[in-house]
């Protein structure tokens, strides 16, 4: 029987959506989503820009589906499994995957055509809320709440002006350095003894603030809203 031979540039070039959009995630996380446009992208993917409209209608089409794609990495609460370790586990999956996509962190919510698994996303997360005792206003607040800090808590990080914990102390020398010595003893205090501490990162606050609110919203759980 024949065997239909493809050589290794039409391999190379067969496209499909999810590779269309994968390489257009890993340019974005490699120089930011603003430097992704569907000629570079072409270029990547070593095809013509027209061949990519073949699976992407539009620039707000190819984003739709690379915030789907980021959805998808999020770990979903388990049927079953106890709402507030459901709600830690996902909060910290989706801390860890917009650490790998920081272009997304301002997107996740904002699409106004969400895939499947932005979709699935949601709903798992409610029902898990619903399934813990959260009545419908109450396991809506919570969502809201939880997002709020993630979603904060990301793009605080992503904005710091370090990036490793050994550059704490020579940025914290430069921002006071103008002002006398003393002008600002609250503030010297947690540098000092708290943030430029040996092992300090910030990202360690994350779960301190996660289990505070977790913790507040058991309390509040089966109030009446």
């Amino acid at each position: 029987m024949a065997t239909q031979v493809t050589s290794g540039k039409d391999t190379r070039n067969r496209l499909s959506r999810e590779r269309v959009l994968r390489a257009a995630i890993e340019q974005a996380d490699a120089v930011g989503l603003d430097a992704v446009s569907m000629r570079k992208l072409a270029d990547v993917l070593d095809v013509a820009p027209m061949a990519l409209y073949r699976h992407v209608a539009s620039r707000d089409d190819l984003i739709d589906g690379m915030v789907d794609i980021v959805f998808g990495e999020v770990a979903l609460p388990s049927s079953g499994t106890d709402w507030k370790q459901a709600m830690r586990r996902r909060a910290v999956s989706l801390r860890d995957v917009l650490s790998g996509h920081r272009w997304a962190i301002g997107l996740m919510e904002s699409r106004r055509n969400p895939g499947p698994a932005n979709l699935r996303h949601h709903d798992a997360v409610l029902g898990s809320l619903r399934a813990g005792g959260f009545d419908v206003a109450g396991a809506a607040h919570a969502y809201s709440l939880l997002d709020s800090y993630i979603y904060g808590f990301a793009l605080t990080k992503m904005n710091l002006p370090f990036q490793a914990s050994d550059e704490i102390g020579a940025v914290a020398q430069e921002m006071l350095e103008p002002y006398p010595l003393g002008a600002y003893p609250n503030l010297l205090e947690i540098l000092t003894e708290h943030v430029m501490k040996p092992g300090y990162d910030y990202g360690d606050e994350f779960e301190f603030g996660l289990d505070a609110i977790l913790d507040s919203l058991a309390r509040s759980r089966g109030r009446a809203t």
